[in-house]
């Protein structure tokens, strides 16, 4: 294990815990739901002015255009938040990527608001571990590290999404450009277990609305003139379940559509989600998918129209990610902290990121837990831990560590 030198140790001393702790304070108060355009835009400004205290330059993006299904089968446009990115040293040799996201699973409406203290040490409020506290680490990190002058040998960009929580849709292009040429990258979704355990290797996620259109006719004059679109979309959901299995878990979450009683219904959307552990168990589905459909349209005399897919692809650990978790891991040692990881079916930004061959550690943030509900908490002392942890890491990146 490499000790913390002299520099490393100075890094320390810029870290204060109650200016982060009054960022997460501040920015829980603002509701920033995905859907939430107006809390995001409020969200995103302070992010910008707060962001603008590091060198480089700090844009509002607009996000790219997203279609979705609706209720009737029809193609809708999705409308989402800007993205802030940050660029520093662009024309440094060595550059990094790190991201977080401003938006959360809390809509404006849902009644979990407000933040409020669990005990001295626990605060429970929403997006406070998912992850505006990732962001309060996050700039921390960048700022401990731009006092140490090894900060002037490298790069990078900082990009904070408004939509993760609903699979980065819409930032998807501009992940995958910032990406590209990055040396590693860091990512500031919250730790796996409150303990500070990380995300090591994760599966991927898709999501898909299949529209199945039949014909309608009296159920009780002329029945087999009609082709059920709902029976052709339940069948489908019956095969994908049977065709689930350990590298491919297939969820059947949802059909709308349907009609009247006495109506034969000609139209139905069914909603699924797949999460491929293997890049091959996702090519393999995209053929399968194909094969299913052709043999519905067939067998109930139906068209049917497929929208979505895979968003997230697996995202294995090689070795050169490994590399980064074994400095992670080391650098938390020097530090006092015990690191570990495990693998996770949970899908984040980070899978975007390694599926442009950059290394990535996706669990930066914060320890806490039971995010995405009312009782997610952030664990406050950590704020400082994670601080310094990226600090160093990146002191370690920039003073010439390989990977």
């Amino acid at each position: 294990m490499k000790q913390l030198s002299p520099s490393e140790a100075t890094l320390l001393e810029a870290i204060d815990q109650r200016a982060m702790l009054d960022q997460v304070l501040r920015w829980a108060t603002i509701n920033s739901g995905t859907a939430n355009l107006a809390g995001l835009g409020l969200l995103a400004g302070d992010l910008a002015d707060s962001f603008s205290a590091l060198p480089g330059k700090v844009s509002l993006l607009a996000p790219a255009a997203v279609t979705a299904v609706d209720a009737g089968g029809n193609a809708v446009d999705l409308a989402h938040g800007h993205h802030l990115v940050l660029s520093v040293r662009p024309q440094a040799q060595r550059r990094f990527l790190l991201t977080g996201h401003m938006d959360t699973v809390f809509a404006a409406d849902h009644p979990f608001q407000q933040v409020s203290w669990l005990d001295d040490a626990t605060l429970n409020g929403p997006g406070t571990a998912d992850m505006k506290g990732g962001i309060a680490v996050l700039l921390a990190a960048l700022q401990a590290l731009e006092t140490s002058a090894q900060a002037a040998s490298i790069g990078y960009d900082v990009l904070i999404n408004s939509d993760e929580e609903t699979g980065s849709l819409s930032s998807a292009a501009l992940i995958a450009e910032l990406a590209r040429g990055k040396f590693a990258a860091l990512t500031y979704e919250p730790s796996a277990l409150p303990d500070g355990t990380l995300a090591h290797s994760r599966g991927g996620s898709g999501n898909y609305a299949v529209t199945f259109r039949g014909r309608a006719a009296h159920a009780g004059r002329n029945p087999q003139d009609g082709r059920n679109a709902l029976v052709a979309a339940a069948d489908c959901a019956v095969r994908l379940k049977q065709m689930s299995h350990d590298d491919l878990p297939i969820n059947p979450a949802r059909i709308d559509g349907g009609s009247a009683n006495n109506v034969v219904p000609d139209m139905a959307v069914l909603r699924f989600n797949i999460r491929p552990r293997t890049n091959r168990a996702g090519t393999d589905f995209a053929s399968d998918l194909r094969d299913l459909l052709q043999l519905l349209e067939r067998q109930h005399d139906v068209s049917t129209h497929c929208h979505g897919g895979l968003s997230r692809p697996p995202k294995p650990v090689d070795a050169q990610a490994q590399k980064l978790f074994d400095l992670v891991r080391d650098t938390g040692a020097a530090l006092g902290q015990t690191i570990g990881w495990q693998s996770s079916g949970g899908v984040c930004d980070g899978n975007n990121i390694a599926a442009c061959g950059v290394p990535v550690v996706d669990t930066m943030g914060v320890r806490g837990g039971s995010i995405h509900s009312p009782q997610e908490f952030m664990i406050v002392p950590s704020l400082a831990e994670r601080a310094a942890l990226s600090a160093v890491v990146l002191h370690r990146l920039a003073s010439g560590e390989a990977l």
